[in-house]
């Protein structure tokens, strides 16, 4: 049904890791039925659920799992270790008859090596579908094409002794890239997404979607300093390449003939004027993820620093996306977190996030405050962590199984879980919180029901409040003539502030915590607990 606000303005969306959140049939590993038999948790439409608005997938289509599903073999099937197709129709239909849409993951860039397409290309110089990957003969005696460095470490280049060819992959050798350059290559991706578009998926997020198109000349990369040999390039020819904004068009005027779809894209950039150029002029992906927010220190001047930079470079052509954890990054909780105030902080984190002019985006668990995991150096699973320990542990502690109860295994399956399970499932399980009225879950569902019930707060204008006591990140939200304050304290001192407002006028209390307002707000003589927060009508 159509709508004058488009749905994903005004939405909640809910990261899931498939593999890690429910597993139905005991083999370790979470499945599309796990997701269909927790969607009443998510929103069953009622006071007791979460509340979010729409589900985001990570790849479950059939890979062998090198890089966990983003080596994709087949764009239009389900991985059996994930369930049948008739299981995604299933999760599809329940999740829209609870309102909540489902966003799917595409990987444009590449695919696996075992993807039937690269194999037709890998065959012989004359495929047709040679051209559809990088390939390069190389430098005299078989020197690497060029300079540049693969984000999973080494070279990005292999040899192919049978067709005597490099080909290029920025990832893992697995994982050759595309060339978007290639009509039939744009074809074909767009046709993927189409199928699931007429399925009646609600949208796309884009994996990496500026590393899709390189530099036709191959020109090697500008040297820098680094920590790692991938840092220590300017990626002017490998990534970001101006061309990558067209696909984004491509696949926006695909989402176009098609009624309230959305499209967001990763656009793996820490500079807000390069992520937002992916916006077009109102004609490219509806939203990108904000990195530089992500990456933001626990600090009221850098968060309001890092979201004026966003507002500016956005403007009117888009719509802001915020996130603050997901499947690639350490949890904000563990990031943010100091000994006794870490659940603190990450309660005035929520709040940021859920009253923001933009969509957040929450990662599973993130709601019950689940810590980062740390896996021992013979537990880990992610290539990266494999390649880069101790430097970098990979990703694995961000995909460890989500903890639903106290029992063994968190209650995500009944047999030997992929991931060791975090050892703080005990104490930090959606069971107990669920019965706790102070809890960080209970939090998170009033902050969505305050954000959904007001105008303001889902779709209205933000303007920054500058002049306030240092550590706190005061701003306003405003639409349909509904003015709502949101006042957050980073520090762990109590903060005394005044609004210049009309003293004669008081704010009504939509929520504040901890709770030290019985019922209306003195605008001019406002306390502010240490990491407090207060969401007032004015």
């Amino acid at each position: 049904m159509a709508t004058t606000t488009p749905w994903w303005k005004g939405a909640v969306i809910y990261q899931i890791y498939p593999r890690s959140f429910l597993d139905t049939d005991g083999d370790g590993v979470g499945n599309l039925a796990g997701v269909t038999e927790k969607l009443d948790y998510l929103n069953d439409g009622t006071e007791n659920s979460l509340g979010i608005d729409a589900i985001w997938l990570n790849p479950f289509y059939p890979s062998p799992q090198f890089d966990f599903g983003y080596d994709v073999m087949d764009y239009r099937a389900v991985d059996p270790q994930y369930g049948t197709m008739e299981d995604f129709d299933r999760l599809l239909s329940e999740a829209h008859r609870r309102n909540i849409r489902i966003i799917m993951d595409i990987v444009p860039t590449l695919t696996s090596h075992l993807h039937p397409w690269f194999i037709e290309s890998r065959s012989s110089k004359t495929n047709p579908k040679r051209d559809w990957y990088l390939w390069h003969p190389g430098r005299e005696r078989r020197r690497y094409p060029n300079n540049w460095m693969g984000a999973f470490g080494k070279r990005p280049w292999d040899w192919d002794n049978k067709t005597k060819e490099f080909y290029y992959h920025n990832s893992l050798p697995e994982q050759p890239d595309l060339n978007w350059r290639n009509p039939e290559v744009q074809k074909a991706i767009l046709d993927a997404m189409a199928f699931w578009f007429e399925k009646g998926v609600d949208g796309f997020r884009i994996d990496v979607l500026n590393l899709t198109v390189k530099d036709e000349l191959f020109r090697s990369n500008p040297y820098c300093i680094g920590r790692r040999p991938y840092d220590m390039q300017r990626h002017l020819y490998d990534k970001d390449r101006p061309e990558a904004v067209e696909v984004g068009k491509m696949m926006r005027r695909l989402a176009d003939r098609y009624d309230e779809r959305m499209l967001v894209g990763e656009t793996y950039i820490f500079d807000p004027e390069q992520a937002a150029k992916f916006l077009g002029d109102g004609d490219g992906v509806h939203m990108a993820f904000n990195f530089s927010f992500m990456n933001s220190r626990f600090s009221a001047a850098r968060f309001r620093r890092e979201v004026s930079a966003w507002e500016r470079a956005v403007g009117n052509r888009g719509w802001p996306a915020y996130f603050l954890s997901n499947h690639d990054n350490d949890r904000h909780i563990t990031r943010y977190g100091r000994g006794k105030w870490t659940v603190a902080r990450a309660r005035v984190a929520a709040a940021m996030l859920l009253t923001l002019r933009g969509t957040p985006f929450l990662y599973m668990g993130e709601e019950i405050g689940m810590e980062h995991g740390r896996l021992k150096r013979h537990e880990l699973m992610d290539p990266i962590g494999r390649r880069y320990y101790p430097l970098h542990h990979g990703r694995d502690g961000a995909r460890t199984p989500m903890q639903w109860t106290g029992e063994p295994n968190a209650g995500f399956s009944s047999g030997s879980p992929w991931l060791r399970v975090n050892p703080s499932y005990p104490t930090t399980n959606v069971a107990d919180q669920e019965r706790d009225p102070d809890s960080l879950l209970t939090l998170y569902r009033r902050l969505i029901r305050v954000r959904k019930a007001s105008a303001a707060l889902s779709a209205g204008t933000y303007t920054p409040i500058d002049r306030v006591e240092k550590g706190v990140f005061a701003f306003l939200r405003e639409a349909e003539g509904q003015k709502i304050l949101v006042l957050l304290n980073f520090s762990r001192w109590q903060r005394r502030l005044s609004i210049q407002q009309d003293p004669k006028r008081f704010g009504k209390k939509v929520l504040a915590y901890p709770d030290i307002y019985a019922g209306s707000v003195p605008l001019a003589r406002i306390e502010l607990a240490p990491y407090g927060i207060l969401i007032a009508e004015v």
